[in-house]
């Protein structure tokens, strides 16, 4: 292979997923963080649809937000089923986060094109914004607690009725290193005809 595929190999094998509470509250400059979500303009796309849509959260807002966000959860969970625990981590996720980047499924209105190809292509732009974050050596946890997927997030942050709240990504920078692990190998996932 050529040192190319050496590269991004390396980059996508030591991409992990590190918890907002594992970062150590340094902050990303924003032209770094628009240079991610440059990267994630270029996911493949069906139709050239480019279904997916961002919400920054940088300074003081990543806070506002984990608020609000931990009194939807609190407003909309029946008391027989709220935990305290779960408030207090939405609360909290964002003390150590430089950035959350809400990302959006933004359904079209071409019927031509399934629900399920819009949200395979968001998914690789948040890829893409994952795989850059590694090589500039930026933290990175793709979150889909909380209310993230609840009709509520979607009336707080004004969405329409078919699209879809896919995660929230946390990126920050981190002191510690994650060894990562597959539980199989793909000798064990690939049939060969």
């Amino acid at each position: 292979m050529n040192d190319r595929f050496e590269i991004i190999a390396d980059i996508i094998k030591n991409r992990r997923s590190v918890k907002p509470v594992k970062m150590n509250g340094k902050k990303i400059p924003d032209e770094q963080v628009k240079e991610l979500l440059k990267l994630a303009n270029w996911a493949p796309t069906h139709g050239r649809t480019e279904p997916w849509r961002f919400i920054v959260y940088s300074g003081n807002k990543v806070k506002e937000f984990c608020h609000d966000h931990a009194e939807l959860y609190k407003a909309h969970t029946p008391p027989e089923k709220f935990e305290q625990a779960n408030y207090d981590k939405q609360l909290h996720n964002g003390d150590l986060a430089s950035h959350i980047i809400i990302a959006i499924m933004q359904r079209g209105d071409s019927p031509k094109i399934p629900a399920l190809e819009e949200i395979a292509a968001t998914a690789i732009a948040i890829q893409n914004i994952l795989l850059g974050a590694t090589a500039a050596g930026i933290a990175s946890f793709w979150s889909t607690g909380g209310m993230t997927h609840h009709p509520v997030m979607k009336d707080f942050l004004q969405l329409n009725e078919h699209d879809i709240v896919m995660s929230l990504l946390y990126l920050g920078y981190t002191d510690q290193q994650t060894e990562g692990k597959r539980q199989t190998g793909i000798e064990e996932k690939v049939i060969w005809k």
